[in-house]
């Protein structure tokens, strides 16, 4: 099927395609080979998409809450009885091993759809104090631009609660990870999601991103990406008076305070950090511990890294694929030359391929210690398999690192004591603190403090950035 939609854009309800558009390469990351080629959108196919949208949007935002229940009932239905088609494509298209799509990449997503469900049944649309109505309504036509690293997951996090509230969708996945896009505005189709209220163009943020982003008919945009490109997303769209939501870098740090189980702490912060090979905004990459507990924890997390199994990501043994592209594979290898260069001590992995790995993306779990916050590793997001270990002296010190960087989006409390991670956690500028490694919940708000960006995803403070608010007076 993929295949067959890569040179179409699902655009009113249809699949078009267009005589004369530009193709980009898809490249298997685990081979380095070339598997296809996607259309390449511009600006023309922006404007067709929005003004499907445009259309579509005064009857879907006047539709029944269950109406929209209904629409997200199909849609979660749909992507549980395709899951495995999903996850093959997450495998081909960034490298993500078979176990771990299966286990989290699309479940995850899924849960994202049957959050909004629950938030949508019980949320008041409208609420009257004395005289005055609040009414939330559906803010429009909404831009939403996805990353390569959860492709998926981050489609469903952004399209479930747009739909939830009313609103009329272009899509524009990354172009590096497009495939599993392309099935998801399928299952859009089958779903019966009405013409125009769910449209995809594919292409580069350059073009169709850029065009997104400065269109006057598009009232809001949601992007997750890189901090440069949320910037750029940003200063686009400030001429039209859009609300931008932004879910941007992080550099999130994991503090294992002195009273915490190590043996446990390090062995989960390590996995935690090379999770999705490293590849996600708010990976717990700056472990910070107590510096006369220094050796113990550079031994537990050597050996934990050690431990994963590098590999072909078709193979179910396999932990961690390959890194999705190549630009980014390059952006790894130039960060652990500059830790390196910059005198850390280098517990384990380090430059090149895993033995035994002579193609494909590959990089070894790599880990430095004695790492300080004027490093490059401890300031700049790698977004690759690359744990900093940082000692610090005190409790005070350690709140001090956390908080030493630009980015603000997730962070890490380690503690026996409920009540003495609790006023850590209170003390770190981010925007999701997770204590003693808590189960992932797809209903708590995530999104970031400063140079992480703007708004909240997920749950009700998800749905909340899809809508607008009315005050009528003399009710």
């Amino acid at each position: 099927m993929v295949t067959e939609r890569e040179s179409q854009f699902f655009i009113g309800g249809e699949w078009l395609e267009f005589a004369g558009v530009a193709r980009l390469p898809v490249v298997d990351p685990s081979s380095e080979l070339v598997v296809g080629h996607i259309a390449a959108g511009s600006a023309h196919h922006v404007d067709l998409a929005v003004a499907a949208a445009r259309k579509a949007f005064p009857g879907f935002s006047q539709s029944s809450v269950s109406e929209r229940l209904g629409l997200l009932g199909r849609m979660h239905s749909l992507l549980k009885d395709r899951a495995e088609i999903f996850a093959e494509a997450l495998v081909m298209e960034m490298g993500a091993a078979i176990s771990f799509a299966r286990a989290s990449q699309v479940p995850f997503a899924a849960e994202h759809i049957r959050v909004q469900m629950e938030v949508l049944e019980k949320y008041r649309f409208v609420t009257i104090d004395g005289h005055t109505a609040t009414a939330k309504e559906a803010i429009g036509v909404c831009a939403l631009i996805t990353p390569w690293n959860w492709p998926l997951y981050q489609i469903t996090a952004k399209v479930a609660p747009a739909i939830a509230a009313g609103c009329s969708i272009v899509l524009k996945p990354s172009e590096l990870s497009p495939y599993s896009a392309l099935l998801f505005a399928q299952l859009m189709h089958d779903a019966g999601t009405p013409p125009g209220v769910f449209n995809l163009v594919n292409g580069t943020g350059e073009s169709v991103g850029a065009a997104l982003a400065s269109h006057p008919e598009v009232d809001m945009i949601s992007i997750t990406g890189s901090t440069r490109a949320g910037v750029l997303v940003a200063q686009a769209a400030a001429p039209t008076v859009k609300r931008v939501v932004q879910e941007l870098g992080g550099k999130s740090p994991n503090i294992l305070l002195d009273d915490a189980n190590f043996s446990e702490a390090v062995s989960k912060g390590v996995l935690a950090g090379m999770r999705n090979v490293g590849q996600s905004c708010s990976a717990p990459t700056r472990m910070l511990v107590p510096a006369h507990r220094l050796v113990e924890v550079e031994e537990l997390a050597s050996e934990t890294a050690r431990a994963i199994t590098v590999g072909a990501p078709l193979d179910p043994a396999t932990g961690m694929g390959p890194i999705a592209n190549r630009a980014q594979f390059e952006r790894v290898q130039a960060m652990i030359q500059a830790g390196i260069d910059d005198g850390a001590k280098l517990l384990c992995g380090g430059l090149g391929r895993p033995a035994g790995l002579d193609r494909g993306f590959f990089t070894q779990p790599t880990i430095f210690s004695k790492v300080t916050s004027d490093m490059r590793i401890a300031r700049e997001e790698i977004f690759g398999p690359v744990l900093s270990i940082m000692p610090y002296m005190d409790e005070d010190d350690a709140i001090g690192i956390a908080n030493d960087t630009v980015y603000g989006l997730g962070a890490h409390v380690q503690s026996s004591d409920p009540e003495r991670a609790r006023r850590a956690a209170a003390r770190i500028r981010a925007g999701q603190i997770h204590i003693n490694y808590p189960a992932w919940n797809g209903a708590a708000a995530f999104g970031g403090y400063k140079h992480s960006g703007n708004g909240r995803e997920y749950g009700v403070h998800g749905l909340e950035e899809y809508l607008e608010t009315k005050s009528i007076l003399g009710y």
